[in-house]
C-alpha cells in the first residue's frame, strides 16, 4: 500500500534514484537496454548551403523569453509547462553519474558491463564531394537493476495503477522502459568502425523502405567518427563516405538505404536513408497522430506510454502506406521530442507499422519545457537547411504548442519548401484534451497549404504532390487565436469545443481556478514517489 506522505522540495531524479537503490545489491534483469544522452554537438554538414550551426550550451537560456511570452500572455502565473501544452512525466530522468553514485559502481563493475550504441536511424544528403551520412546517437552501458527495483520505479510511473495489476506482457514492458532510463553514459569515447552495407527495400507491409526507396546495391564500407562523445555520451555529426557503388544523387530520384552497426557494441543497429536532393520529405511527429498516446491526459499518457503495447491511431498506417508508394521520391523524417533515452520503443513502433525512415528525438539535456520547445525547431531547421531543395510535408497534433508556432513558421522562413500542413485537432474528437492551442501562426498562410483534420480518412483523395493540402469537405472555422480555453464559448476548429483569443485572460485564471487536471497531478506524483520511498 503506498503512503499518504506528501514528498518535500526534492526532485524527482533524487526520488527515482533513491527509490531505485535503496534495496539490496541487484540481480540481472535480461531484456533492459537502452540509452540516455544529453545535448548533442552538431558540426556542420559538408552541403552548399549553411547548415545549422553546432548546439551551444546557451540555447535553453536563449529562448526562456519566447516561452515566459506564452505564459504571460494567457494573463496568468500558470506553471510554463502546463501553458505549453507539454507535459512534465518525461522531465528529470537520472543521468548516468547520479546512476553510478546510488549503486555504488566501481570501474571496475562498470568496465565489465557491455556497451551499447543508441544508433539512430539517419540521413544523408547529396554535396558536392559525394554522400554525407548524418550519424547520431548515445553510447552508455546497462546496468544490471533486480527485477523488485525496477517494480518499484515502474510504480511510480503508473499513475494510479500497480504494475502487480498488468498483464504479463504490459509488466514486462513496463520494466524494460524503465530500465532504459537508468543507463550510464559513457563520455569522452571514440565511436570506432560503424559497418555500412546495402539494405533492401522492405514490403509493403511494416516498412515499405521509406517511400521511394530502391533496392541499393553498394555502399559497403567503414568508417571512424571523428569526433569522441561528448560528456552526455552523444555522438552527432555528418560523415563523407565513399559510393562504392552507390547511385550518386544527382542521378536519381530514389532513396538509397544502408545497414550501420557499430562495431563492438552488443547494440548498435541502425538504417540510413540516402535522400536526393529534390522530392518530398514527410516530417511526422509520432504521439497522438500515429500512436494512440493520449499525452494530455497524463495518467493515460503514462500507461500507454509504459505499459501498454503501441496501437496506431485510426488508420494511419494505410494513409502513410498509400503516401510512400504514390507520392514520389518521398522520404519519411520521424520527428519527436521523446526523450532519446526511450527512442528504441518508437522506432521498432514506426518498424511495424509505417514506411521506414530516419528519426530524430529529444537528446537528455533537453529536459525541460524551455528546451523542449527548442529543439523540434532547431532539427527542423536542420533538416530543412540540409535539403534546400526538397519540399516538407508537416504532420503533427493540436496538443504541440511547438509545433503549432513552428509549422508555420517553416513556412515563412523557408519559402516554397512548406509543401502541406496536417494538424490532427485532438480535442475534437477526444474530450479529455483540455490544452488550448494557438491558430494565429495560420492567419497569413493559403487555406490550400494547411488543413485541421479529424479523423486519418480526411487525408484520403489529396493531390498532395500539386499542392492540394485541404479537402473541402472539412469545415476549418479557424479563429487565428487561442483555441480550447476554459471559460468561453466561440467558434470551434472541425466543430470541436475551442475558443478563441478574445477570452484568453479570463480562460487561463479559469484553468487556475477549476484546479488544471495537469497541475494537479503534481501533488499526486510526488505522493506515490514518497510512498516509493518510504516503502524500500
Amino acid at each position: 500500500m503506498k503512503s499518504n506522505i506528501v514528498a518535500g522540495p526534492v526532485t524527482l531524479q533524487a526520488l527515482l534514484l533513491s527509490a531505485a537503490f535503496a534495496s539490496p545489491a541487484p540481480t540481472a534483469f535480461a531484456n533492459a537496454n537502452d540509452v540516455a544522452p544529453n545535448e548533442p554537438v552538431i558540426t556542420a554538414t559538408p552541403v552548399q548551403n549553411n547548415p545549422s550551426q553546432v548546439i551551444q550550451r546557451n540555447i535553453i537560456s536563449d529562448v526562456e523569453s519566447g516561452v515566459d511570452s506564452v505564459v504571460s500572455g494567457l494573463g496568468s502565473d500558470i506553471p510554463t509547462w502546463v501553458a505549453s501544452g507539454v507535459p512534465n512525466f518525461f522531465q528529470g530522468f537520472p543521468t548516468g553519474d547520479s546512476v553510478v553514485s546510488s549503486l555504488g559502481l566501481n570501474s571496475a563493475e562498470l568496465a565489465a558491463l557491455p556497451t551499447n550504441v543508441l544508433n539512430i536511424d539517419p540521413y544523408a544528403n547529396w554535396t558536392n564531394s559525394g554522400w554525407s551520412v548524418r550519424f547520431h546517437g548515445n553510447v552508455y552501458k546497462q546496468p544490471n537493476t533486480s527485477v523488485h527495483d525496477l517494480n518499484k520505479l515502474a510504480d511510480v510511473f503508473l499513475v494510479n495503477t500497480s504494475i502487480s495489476d498488468l498483464p504479463d506482457s504490459q509488466q514486462d514492458q513496463a520494466r524494460n522502459l524503465t530500465a532504459e532510463i537508468f543507463v550510464v553514459q559513457q563520455p569522452n569515447v571514440a565511436v570506432n568502425t560503424i559497418h555500412l552495407e546495402p539494405a533492401e527495400s522492405q514490403g509493403s507491409s511494416g516498412q515499405p523502405g521509406g517511400g521511394g526507396s530502391s533496392n541499393t546495391t553498394g555502399g559497403t564500407q567503414d568508417i571512424t567518427l571523428p569526433y569522441n562523445t561528448t560528456v552526455e555520451g552523444d555522438f552527432d555529426t555528418f560523415v563523407p563516405i565513399d559510393s562504392n557503388g552507390l547511385d550518386a544523387g544527382n542521378e536519381t530520384s530514389k532513396i538509397q538505404r544502408l545497414n550501420t552497426h557499430v562495431e563492438g557494441a552488443s547494440i548498435g543497429n541502425g538504417t540510413a536513408y540516402l535522400v536526393p536532393p529534390t522530392g518530398l520529405t514527410v516530417v511526422s511527429d509520432i504521439d497522438d497522430i500515429l500512436r494512440i498516446t493520449k499525452i494530455y491526459e497524463p495518467e493515460q499518457g503514462l500507461i500507454n506510454s509504459f505499459a501498454r503495447p503501441f496501437t496506431a491511431w485510426e488508420n494511419m498506417p494505410d494513409i502513410y502506406r498509400n503516401w510512400s508508394t504514390s507520392l514520389p521520391n518521398t522520404h519519411f523524417h520521424y520527428l519527436t521530442t521523446t526523450p532519446e533515452q526511450i527512442t528504441r520503443n518508437y522506432m521498432q513502433f514506426i518498424y511495424a507499422n509505417y514506411p521506414g525512415g530516419s528519426f530524430d528525438t529529444r537528446p537528455l539535456n533537453f529536459s525541460d519545457v524551455s528546451a523542449t520547445l527548442s529543439i523540434r525547431k532547431f532539427l527542423l531547421q536542420k533538416v530543412f537547411e540540409t535539403f534546400p531543395e526538397r519540399k516538407f510535408i508537416l504532420v503533427a497534433d493540436t496538443s504541440n504548442s511547438d509545433v503549432m508556432k513552428d509549422y508555420p513558421e517553416m513556412a515563412t522562413d523557408f519559402p516554397g519548401q512548406v509543401q502541406c500542413i496536417f494538424l490532427r485537432n485532438t480535442s475534437a474528437t477526444d474530450s479529455g484534451d483540455k490544452f488550448p492551442y494557438d491558430t494565429s501562426g495560420f492567419k497569413n498562410l493559403n487555406q490550400s497549404s494547411y488543413m485541421f483534420f479529424v479523423h486519418a480518412d480526411d487525408l484520403t483523395n489529396l493531390d498532395i504532390a500539386n499542392g492540394q493540402c485541404y479537402n473541402q469537405s472539412i469545415p476549418q472555422n479557424v479563429t487565428f487565436g487561442y483555441q480550447g480555453l476554459p471559460g468561453s464559448s466561440t467558434s470551434s476548429v472541425n466543430g470541436s469545443a475551442t475558443h478563441t483569443a478574445s477570452a484568453k485572460g479570463a480562460a487561463a485564471g479559469a484553468l487556475m481556478k477549476e484546479g488544471s487536471w495537469l497541475y494537479s497531478l503534481l501533488p499526486l506524483v510526488a505522493t506515490l514517489l514518497a510512498g516509493v520511498f518510504m516503502t524500500l
